[in-house]
Parts: C-alpha cells; sequence; structure tokens
C-alpha cells in the first residue's frame, strides 16, 4: 500500500522548509566529480629504439668505438638513405643551400689522417606519382666501403666519444635542424645485385661488321 503524505500544499510546504534548511546551513565547498577533473598530460614517450639500433650500441659496447669505426670493420658496400621533411616556409634557395651542403660532405668527410669516409653522395627531389612520399620532399642515397667508414660518419647518437665521429657530418646535422620537420633514415648493406642481361648489338650493326671483314 503506497501512503499519502498530506496534500499537493504540504507537498509545497515540505519543499520549502527544505530549501530554507539548506540555506540555513554552513556552504561546503561542491567536491568535483572525478571524471570531470583535468587530466594531467605527461610528455610523449620516446620511441623504443628498433633491433637493428639496439644491436648497434651492443656491438658498440662490446668491440669498443676504436675497432666499431675503424675502415676495416666490416668492409663491403653500404648504403645510407636519408630524406628530409621541411618546415613549412623554408625557401627553394635553402633547400638548395642544404643540398650543397650535403654534397660537401664527400669531400669534407674524412678522418684524422686525411683518410675520405665517403664513396659517393647522390640527391634529388621527390617526383614519384604514387602518393607514398609522407610529405618528404629530398632524398640522399650516401654509399661507404664499410660498416666502420658509416659508423664514423653517421656518428652521434651511435658513436658519441670525440675523436670516433665525423665533425664535418656533424657540424651538418647542427646546421640543418632548424629547417627540418622530419628526417627518415635507412641504412642497409648490399648483399645482392640484379642487372637486366647485356643487349645484344642490333642486326644491322653485325650485318655491317661481317661485311667489312
Amino acid at each position: 500500500m503506497v501512503k499519502r503524505f498530506g496534500s499537493v500544499g504540504s507537498g509545497v510546504a515540505w519543499a520549502g522548509l527544505g530549501l530554507a534548511a539548506a540555506m540555513a546551513a554552513p556552504s561546503v565547498p561542491a567536491l568535483a566529480r572525478p571524471y570531470s577533473l583535468p587530466i594531467a598530460s605527461s610528455p610523449p614517450a620516446l620511441p623504443a629504439p628498433d633491433a637493428a639500433a639496439v644491436a648497434a650500441q651492443q656491438e658498440l659496447a662490446q668491440v669498443g668505438a676504436a675497432a666499431f669505426t675503424a675502415p676495416g670493420f666490416r668492409p663491403g658496400l653500404v648504403r645510407h638513405v636519408v630524406l628530409f621533411r621541411f618546415l613549412r616556409g623554408v625557401t627553394p634557395f635553402q633547400k638548395a643551400e642544404i643540398a650543397r651542403r650535403f654534397l660537401e660532405l664527400a669531400v669534407d668527410s674524412r678522418r684524422p689522417d686525411g683518410r675520405s669516409v665517403v664513396r659517393s653522395i647522390e640527391t634529388g627531389l621527390q617526383n614519384g606519382g604514387e602518393g607514398q612520399d609522407d610529405g618528404y620532399e629530398m632524398g640522399f642515397l650516401v654509399t661507404f666501403g664499410s660498416e666502420g667508414d658509416r659508423n664514423y660518419y653517421v656518428g652521434r647518437p651511435v658513436v658519441a666519444r670525440p675523436g670516433f665521429f665525423d665533425p664535418a657530418h656533424d657540424a651538418f646535422k647542427t646546421f640543418l635542424a632548424p629547417y627540418l620537420a622530419g628526417v627518415l633514415s635507412f641504412d642497409y648493406r648490399v648483399a645482392a645485385e640484379s642487372q637486366p642481361p647485356s643487349a645484344s648489338p642490333p642486326k644491322s650493326v653485325k650485318h655491317h661488321a661481317r661485311r667489312r671483314k
């Protein structure tokens, strides 16, 4: 059975009495609901190093900086691919200067005894139509004769011990940093190479050669 507590008028009276009691009570600051509180933002975590970076650091710790950056350390062709994505506002003149200074590393990157570190550097602007460039505009391909030469050239953060990294490349990275929105680096040893068979000379050339005999 549902009990009735007075008439509508008495209900209004009870409501008025409750409001008066609330006004008479000492004010207590309301507590915020837990889900309405702002969540403290933490700085973005640095990406975890990939397997190749971990292996390089382990090898460096095992053999030491002198061996790790020696010219004869793991000889063989090594390619160092670098892509640049520039900040907005970087002018074509500034991009051309960046490319010029990068190419000069083929001459400036040397060991303390004067030996060259780099075999060749080539560059170009992205002009593919696949739409997969992710905003990278300029690419470089650096070739080395050994992993030791590559290690000496790359330097920091892989090799940070003074005297065991290329000061010319290190200075170039300092110059470059204010212009970049992103950089991608990819290294590999040349494990295999494929070329089409050499084209045979045209028939007319063969016929002409036989007639001269």
